[in-house]
């Protein structure tokens, strides 16, 4: 959307910006009226914490069902507030993001699967204990029952932000590589979600690399655009 992030009140003159209280109301006087003093500007990304410490002390007090119930009403939060243009900039996709979206997906097999085994709840604690660091295992410490967790959480956050980057990109001439890309990286996305994310967490990492190479491209790094191309020529789907 575009908006008009500084604000002033019409009440008592302050200033501030909506982009960093994420707020209409004044942050002197609270008054809702107010008027924009600059040029509308693209802005998806609001003002969001992302903090696990309240679920992480109750490890010891609930279930893993109910620990997995508050982190997902915690990342669901998060993520929904989250986006990648601010005040015109796009963001990268970060790790933050690409750990909580994980953490969503696996608490949400955690909370449906009554028999969990020892490696699948070490790795859901192992999220739990450091996704809000942007944090997370390593693509080969996935177990088998967990990977479409991560593969669909990846394919969504990729699906997110090739959204807001078709935002920023509105109105600038692409090039017919440039736009090639980004449908390509649109394809394997559409690929993996039809898949329900079950394919190898290496392939999932490959996708985030690819969609970072992409962006950088996009900004005029021509050699992370080429890599971009390869990486995504070169994606596989194989189990």
């Amino acid at each position: 959307m575009k908006i008009r992030g500084e604000r002033e009140c019409t009440e008592c003159g302050t200033r501030w910006s909506y982009y960093e209280t994420g707020s209409v109301g004044c942050p002197a006087c609270g008054s809702l009226r107010s008027v924009g003093v600059d040029d509308r500007t693209e802005h998806t990304d609001m003002p969001v914490a992302f903090d696990l410490t309240g679920v992480r002390n109750a490890i010891d007090e609930v279930s893993n069902d109910d620990l997995a119930d508050r982190a997902r009403e915690e990342c669901r939060e998060y993520i929904r507030r989250r986006g990648f243009v601010n005040a015109g900039t796009l963001r990268d996709l970060d790790d933050t993001y690409l750990a909580a979206a994980e953490l969503l997906h696996v608490a949400d097999v955690v909370a449906r699967d009554m028999r969990l085994e020892e490696r699948e709840e070490l790795y859901f604690l192992s999220l739990l204990r450091d996704a809000d660091s942007g944090e997370r295992p390593p693509a080969d410490e996935v177990p088998r029952s967990l990977r479409a967790a991560r593969g669909l959480a990846y394919a969504n956050a990729v699906r997110e932000y090739r959204r807001d980057v078709r935002t920023w990109v509105e109105g600038r001439e692409l090039t017919t590589a440039e736009r090639s890309a980004l449908e390509t990286l649109g394809e394997h996305v559409t690929r993996i979600r039809m898949l329900e994310g079950d394919v190898d967490p290496r392939t999932a990492d490959r996708l985030i690399a690819a969609t970072r190479d992409l962006v950088n491209g996009l900004r005029g790094d021509e050699v992370s655009f080429s890599q971009a191309q390869d990486r995504l020529e070169g994606l596989e789907f194989d189990s």
